[in-house]
């Protein structure tokens, strides 16, 4: 399934799955059962919530549930955001850094999370903000000290992510602000929707793209993934519990702006669209504040 969390013109916030791959057309969730929750992170907080999803998936399209709307961030305010830094052996190699032995993660705020389309702002205080394509994982279950062979069972699914990153913050910065440099407002683009994990058999073969105005910038595969999702799982979880609805950035292939030469940084007016194999396009334009 897609699901997708959509903005309707009287303002309401619905959950809606995609009905048709030919078609903007979802299927109101909460419409065809007043007993699901009206957000994706009380769905998945639900015992059985996508199973009935599917069941309410079923039964809109019969009863002719549509619903059309403007695609807001699957989740508008995640739990836990995790990111991972260097967790592509090509980009690893393109930055000149030694493979890490364990994944290196920090976070965003959820404050930083926007949808499809949404506006990447600029803030004047940085003057290197820079793009990053990324397979996003979301968490379907509450869980701590987790195997990588159990972590696939709390994997909800999968969406496309872009982390924006201030690199002046990020790296030039007294200690290395990472968490100011990677969370400012608009910096966590996420969408178009979120794909449930059996409509993506192995989360590490899938293509991954990003495009600046038009032009292919990062173009790698999952399988350069050094630390698979269910390996960042076990690793998360060894001091963090989980919980529905969390999300974890899971890294950034090669090509990135600061890594060129001459470095490419986002300018007022840029358009970029981040592309993951079966997850959709997300889209976001670029102003400067």
């Amino acid at each position: 399934m897609r699901l997708a969390t959509l903005q309707m013109s009287q303002g309401a916030q619905v959950v809606g799955v995609h009905s048709d791959a030919g078609s903007d057309r979802f299927v109101d969730l909460h419409a065809a059962d007043a007993q699901l929750p009206a957000s994706l992170v009380d769905i998945l907080a639900l015992s059985g919530g996508l199973d009935r999803a599917r069941a309410a998936l079923t039964k809109g399209v019969a009863a002719g549930r549509f619903v059309t709307g403007s695609l807001l961030a699957p989740l508008p305010r995640p739990g836990k955001v995790f990111c991972i830094g260097l967790n592509y052996r090509d980009h690893a190699i393109e930055t000149k850094a030694q493979i890490p032995g364990e994944p290196i993660v920090f976070s965003k705020f959820s404050s930083a999370i926007v949808g499809p389309e949404t506006t990447i702002l600029l803030p004047a205080a940085s003057h290197k903000v820079d793009y990053e394509a990324e397979l996003v994982v979301v968490i379907g279950r509450r869980g701590k000290l987790i195997s990588a062979a159990d972590a696939p069972t709390y994997i909800a699914g999968y969406m496309i992510g872009n982390d924006v990153s201030a690199r002046d913050w990020q790296t030039e910065k007294p200690g290395k602000q990472w968490l100011l440099g990677k969370t400012p407002d608009t910096f966590g683009p996420t969408g178009p929707w979120f794909v449930t994990a059996d409509e993506i058999p192995d989360p590490c073969a899938l293509g991954i793209r990003l495009r600046l105005n038009g032009t292919t910038m990062q173009d790698s595969s999952t399988k350069e993934l050094i630390f698979s999702p269910a390996k960042l799982i076990e690793h998360i979880t060894k001091v963090v519990t989980i919980d529905p609805g969390d999300i974890i950035f899971t890294g950034t292939p090669p090509g990135v702006g600061v890594a060129r030469t001459p470095p490419v940084f986002l300018k007022d007016g840029d358009r970029i669209e981040v592309e993951i194999d079966g997850l959709g396009v997300l889209k976001n334009p670029v102003r400067a504040e």
